[in-house]
């Protein structure tokens, strides 16, 4: 049996939820996951829970938000003018944008909140804040 270590590329199938039980994420009836563990590609809490796993193993995490994808900051969420958007644009709650740095490096963020004047956007990420639940099969181990 192959035991997955740092420096090994796995594939695993996953279903992501949160702690309601909803799925926001899942790799049935997909391709599993591939990525090579200790490079960082993934929140830290997944990578630690495949670690040490047999291929065929199974597991279920709880994975706080500090080592998902962060707490929620407020620094990330702007209110900027309407008529800063491109006249074609209808802005909606839950609509993705995308604003560019001082630097020009784009930077996706989502519509929260719109006013008669404002556009509340936030760049945190959509799962920022949120405890999650994986249950991970290792599949593959190279």
């Amino acid at each position: 049996m192959s035991i997955a270590k740092d420096g090994d590329t796995v594939k695993v199938h996953y279903t992501g939820t949160l702690e309601n039980g909803e799925i926001f994420d899942t790799s049935k009836e997909k391709e599993p996951l591939e990525f090579t563990l200790g490079q960082g590609q993934l929140i830290p809490g997944f990578e630690k829970a495949v670690v040490g796993l047999n291929v065929g193993d199974s597991t279920t995490i709880n994975i706080p938000s500090a080592e998902a994808y962060g707490e929620v900051r407020e620094d990330l969420v702007i209110n900027v003018p309407k008529d800063q958007l491109p006249g074609d644009v209808e802005p909606q709650v839950g609509m993705q944008l995308q604003v560019n740095q001082p630097d020009g490096q784009p930077i996706p963020v989502r519509v929260t909140d719109i006013t008669e004047t404002e556009l509340k956007l936030d760049a945190n990420h959509p799962l920022a804040g949120k405890d999650l639940v994986f249950e991970i099969e290792l599949v593959n181990v190279a």
